[in-house]
């Protein structure tokens, strides 16, 4: 027994997956061509994707926005877990990895629920509010540029849906979170969200030790 998280080692870290991980064939080709490429780290866990499909379902969300989507790993797990009529918008810059993400979305017969909207995500959100889209989407997911990490908790705040879920990747920071006068604006963008977020009276929350850390908010 014990009464705090545990440290998952190597060993362990391969039971929770060989027990628990229900990866398609697809997903794992889609990880394996993300791993050899120069930004691989920016891919999710494959146990955090699972968790993500999972969030869809339980929450019966049929609208969802994702900040962040480079080849497109979590963007097609969360597609997936949508009803026939669910849609999904990803926010993401022009890249090489693009045509990776819309070419497993075709090839998972899913292209129809996501529409990739290339530009900086900041104006993708504020775009989508000036539509009259405010309080229409059920989950957002949020994993890219930290330095804009508050500024895409309030776009979300104002894109949710009461009971709507904002979820933010990354929020451990490999430990970095710890460093007491960071001089990257990254490491101190998520320190400052982290704070915010532990008195935020607009939400319910949870940050999760899965992946690099996993916070979950419930809009109020």
């Amino acid at each position: 027994m014990t009464a705090r998280t545990l440290n998952l080692d190597d060993a362990l870290y391969q039971y929770l997956l060989d027990v628990s991980l229900r990866e398609t064939p697809l997903l794992k080709r889609l990880r394996d061509e993300t791993q050899a490429l120069p930004m691989a780290r920016w891919q999710v866990a494959p146990e955090q994707g699972q968790f993500l499909a999972l969030l869809v379902k339980l929450t019966g969300a049929r609208r969802l926005l994702e900040v962040g989507t480079f080849t497109g790993y979590s963007a097609l797990c969360m597609a997936a877990a949508l009803p026939a009529d669910g849609s999904l918008v990803c926010c993401d810059i022009p890249g090489d990895y693009n045509a990776i993400a819309l070419r497993y979305w075709q090839e998972a017969g899913l292209a129809g629920r996501i529409d990739l909207c290339l530009a900086p995500a900041l104006e993708t959100l504020a775009e989508l509010e000036r539509q009259g889209r405010g309080e229409q989407y059920d989950l957002v997911f949020i994993d890219a540029d930290k330095a804009n990490y508050p500024g895409y908790l309030e776009h979300a705040l104002r894109l949710l849906r009461v009971g709507g879920l904002a979820v933010f990747d990354n929020t451990l920071w490999s430990g970095r979170v710890l460093e007491s006068s960071p001089e990257s604006a990254d490491t101190q963008a998520i320190q400052a969200l982290n704070r915010a977020l532990k008195d935020d009276a607009r939400v319910d929350l949870s940050l999760l030790p899965l992946g690099d850390g996993l916070t979950l908010c419930r809009k109020r």
